[in-house]
């Protein structure tokens, strides 16, 4: 067991419709970019791999996967108490990600298309897949009785603004690691079926291809700009995003450990192989990644997650706000140091070794 806030009863908009989470820093967020720097890229460095991959992404091959077969038509109402509620949560996470991808792709692809068509065909492509995978979630929470309404959604979120540069870094991160949560999740249900209790985790194999097939095309993207990869500017970039969404992560599943816990999955283990294995896959695309088995990188990461669980407590509780504000200084600044800390911690080079036979 580990340290875990209990998963609150879902609030709802009207009946049938669950209210969004609050968002806080750890919610999936809405992004927006510069839609005429991303119609003026130049891909021409790497455009053959590009090119190749958007072929994959134009074949569908999980067109006919995501179907609700029989196996989805019965009653669930005996998922109750804390599955119920860790599932529902795991469920509106996931797909208030998805959907946050499809809007992003979507706007992409309809902004640039008459400037930079390749682009604007894979971000079609991409948007289509991330649709796909929101609905599909969508509908699984209706079998609970609830689901999210994804047009209230759109209008009411608040929407973040990355630039280009930013979104390539991120997207590309969020789809490597998302590959690897649904692949682990998917293989420790292939050696533990009796923790299957939803037909969802027998998606999770082709699914993850998707990510993967995502993943890589924003991969394709970076390494067509130099300046993405080649520079000190960037290197140093690189690892503030890789440690983020490492951070963001771990906080995540130590917030949400009930879940993990209930399909039988360890979350300390589970967080740790995500990790490792995102950063290794991560040697593909970047010129740097993070030393993960340094002796106080996983230590410092779950420090931040014991301190932001006490943030949380913090914010829920019926304190005055100015007592609020004196008692959340010490775990923020405990955050921040840690943090620092990971940051400093020596990278490990890729670039050097990028050519050689192993």
């Amino acid at each position: 067991m580990v340290n875990s806030l209990a998963t609150p009863e879902p609030q709802t908009l009207k009946p049938g419709i669950k209210a969004p989470v609050q968002e806080t820093l750890l919610t999936p967020r809405f992004y927006t970019t510069d839609f005429d720097a991303v119609a003026k890229m130049d891909i021409s460095a790497n455009e053959a791999e590009i090119r190749a991959i958007v072929e994959e992404l134009r074949e569908d091959y999980n067109r006919h996967h995501f179907v609700r077969d029989a196996e989805f038509k019965q009653n669930w109402d005996h998922i109750t108490g804390e599955k119920r509620r860790a599932f529902i949560d795991f469920l509106e996470r996931s797909c208030t990600s998805e959907f946050s991808g499809f809007l992003l792709f979507k706007e992409l692809s309809r902004r640039i298309k008459d400037r930079n068509p390749l682009l604007a065909e894979a971000f079609n492509y991409m948007a289509r897949d991330e649709a796909r995978h929101a609905g599909f979630l969508n509908k699984s929470m209706a079998d609970l009785n609830l689901s999210l309404d994804l047009n209230y959604l759109t209008k009411k979120r608040t929407y973040t603004f990355f630039p280009p540069e930013w979104v390539i870094y991120t997207v590309y991160l969020s789809e490597k690691i998302g590959y690897w949560r649904y692949i682990l999740v998917h293989k420790h249900m292939q050696e533990h079926p009796e923790y299957q209790f939803y037909p969802l985790f027998r998606k999770f194999e082709s699914w993850c291809q998707d990510e993967n097939r995502h993943g890589d095309f924003f991969k394709a993207v970076l390494r067509s700009q130099p300046q993405l990869w080649k520079s000190w500017k960037a290197k140093l970039w690189i690892r503030f995003f890789l440690l983020t969404v490492f951070a963001t992560h771990t906080m995540t599943v130590f917030e949400r450990a009930s879940f993990y816990e209930v399909i039988g999955i360890h979350p300390r283990k589970y967080n740790k192989r995500v990790i490792q294995e995102t950063n290794n896959t991560s040697a593909r695309a970047f010129p740097v990644i993070l030393n993960t088995n340094h002796p106080e990188f996983f230590w410092r990461l779950e420090q931040c997650s014991e301190n932001n669980l006490k943030l949380a407590a913090i914010n829920n509780s019926n304190l005055p706000n100015f007592v609020k504000f004196c008692q959340r200084i010490p775990p923020a600044f405990a955050i921040f140091w840690n943090m620092l800390r990971l940051y400093l911690i020596k990278p490990i080079d890729t670039e050097s070794t990028r050519n050689t036979v192993m």
